[in-house]
């Protein structure tokens, strides 16, 4: 079984957000950027199912600029097997990173997907159900537990009112949750095997895929600070202010 996990590079959450002087986006410059931490986590249960004999190879994709490829080597480093990184200059909506996706399984032959519930960027949690919606695949979103059994995934994903368990046939999509694993640290002789292993670059217009942009982002702004409380003497002045 091949799987494939989708990688994204952002900012690291460990980074106070800036907003850019003219209000186009957030900043980028000269901040770090890191794997995005549901990824690595969908990333580590792949790993898991390798070391287990499930999965046979892992692939690892991402779509961007080239700096991407630092994100895609640590993921090699962490135990991919290769890289594919989709070459573009701009930011791609969840809709259109499924059409990438989608093409690119097929291409491989993929019998498994498995990507971050979502991103902590823009927080769309779009892409891995729209990417099986093209494939028409069956999906399992926020898992916190997978399991192989008789050719079937069994996933336990959280839902509003507690756990939810169910079956899946393969080829399937499969979204990660924060509570599914621990992701592991990469060791310095894997750094240095992941710098030998193969990351194939692609242009976005060599898969010949319409990539409309459906949406457009006209302002970015800092969120209001928060007001300073108040300390109120009694329920009747407190009734007053709600009232």
């Amino acid at each position: 079984m091949k799987a494939l996990v989708a990688v994204k590079r952002v900012i690291d959450y460990q980074v106070k957000v800036r907003v850019k002087a003219d209000q186009s986006a957030v900043e980028t410059q000269n901040i770090k950027m890191s794997m995005n931490p549901f990824d690595e986590i969908a990333l580590e249960e792949a790993l898991r199912l390798k070391e287990k004999g499930i999965v046979s190879e892992i692939i690892v994709v991402s779509v961007g600029v080239d700096q991407c490829q630092e994100t895609l080597r640590h993921a090699l480093a962490l135990g991919a097997d290769r890289a594919i990184l989709v070459e573009a200059q701009v930011d791609f909506e969840p809709l259109n990173i499924a059409k990438i996706l989608q093409k690119i399984i097929e291409q491989e032959n993929i019998q498994l997907a498995l990507l971050g519930k979502q991103a902590i960027d823009d927080d769309c949690n779009q892409t891995s159900q729209m990417l099986a919606g093209l494939l028409n695949w069956p999906q399992a979103t926020f898992a916190s537990k997978i399991e192989f059994v008789d050719n079937h995934f069994l996933v336990t994903r959280e839902i509003d009112s507690g756990l939810q368990t169910i079956s899946l046939a393969l080829p399937c999509v499969i979204s990660a949750d924060l509570r599914l694993n621990q992701p592991r640290f990469a060791s310095l002789p894997n750094i240095m095997k992941a710098k030998a292993k193969p990351l194939q670059k692609i242009a976005v217009s060599e898969l010949n895929l319409d990539l409309k942009a459906h949406s457009e982002i006209l302002c970015v702004e800092k969120p209001l600070l928060r007001q300073a409380g108040i300390r109120l003497d009694s329920i009747e002045e407190l009734l007053t202010k709600i009232l």
